[in-house]
């Protein structure tokens, strides 16, 4: 198991993060003062209510998004000295993120989907690489489908195979089973644990689910966007 190390050792530190939106009914504050690290190689779910400020939070620390106050220090890049492309930059060669809704580009082949990172980086070897991550999640007979003529979970194994094509440092994933049944999303979940442990690969994962939350390294709870506790936990690493 993983341990949290100072940020200078981290693969990702939060550091007083704080993001404010202005509405119709003045200034709303969904993140307040949060502060955590992971270590690399670590697994961390971040867990709460409706509102809680999960998502933003997960958009901050992949530089999505950017805080009000705070800062975010990814693989030694801090992210607020840095211009949106240059954050782009940074997630490109560190970050993969796996979205709830998939978020495939339907006019692409499930080949294609996989190959558009790679080939935004300047890839040669775009296709075959592409190929062997499809291979990897089950997916390489379905390459040249196009993402309405696959099913949820196809679909969410093509946006995983995305993800890990470049290989991330660290993969985000937020609330990666909501679309899916159960048996379909307990195969999703395995899948991502599997390619976590294989690729030494960071992750931070956003759920709704305590039992899933709880196989990770490290729960962390938000409520009222803060965190209020976390637990942890020792996973079985030769499972």
């Amino acid at each position: 198991m993983k341990t949290p190390d100072s940020h200078d050792t981290a693969a990702l530190s939060a550091e007083r993060l704080v993001k404010r939106v202005d509405g119709p009914g003045g200034t709303l504050t969904i993140l307040d003062d949060v502060s955590f690290n992971v270590a690399p190689g670590e697994t961390v779910s971040i867990v709460g209510a409706s509102g809680a400020g999960k998502s933003t939070l997960l958009g901050l620390l992949a530089g999505l998004d950017v805080p009000s106050d705070g800062r975010v220090v990814l693989e030694t890049h801090d992210l607020g000295a840095l211009d949106e492309d240059g954050r782009a930059a940074v997630r490109a060669d560190h970050v993969g993120f796996v979205f709830q809704s998939f978020h495939l580009v339907p006019s692409l082949t499930a080949l294609e989907n996989v190959m558009l990172p790679l080939e935004l980086a300047g890839r040669d070897d775009a296709r075959q690489r592409a190929l062997e991550t499809l291979d990897a999640v089950g997916l390489g007979q379905r390459s040249g489908h196009y993402p309405r003529q696959l099913s949820g979970g196809e679909k969410q194994r093509v946006a995983i195979a995305r993800a890990f094509v470049i290989e991330p440092r660290v993969l985000f994933a937020d609330e990666p089973t909501g679309n899916l049944d159960q048996a379909t999303g307990e195969h999703i979940i395995e899948l991502l644990f599997e390619l976590n442990r294989d690729h030494a690969a960071t992750l931070v994962l956003v759920t709704h689910d305590l039992e899933l939350a709880r196989r990770c390294d490290r729960v962390l709870h938000m409520a009222a966007g803060r965190i209020e506790r976390e637990e942890r936990h020792e996973r079985d690493t030769a499972a």
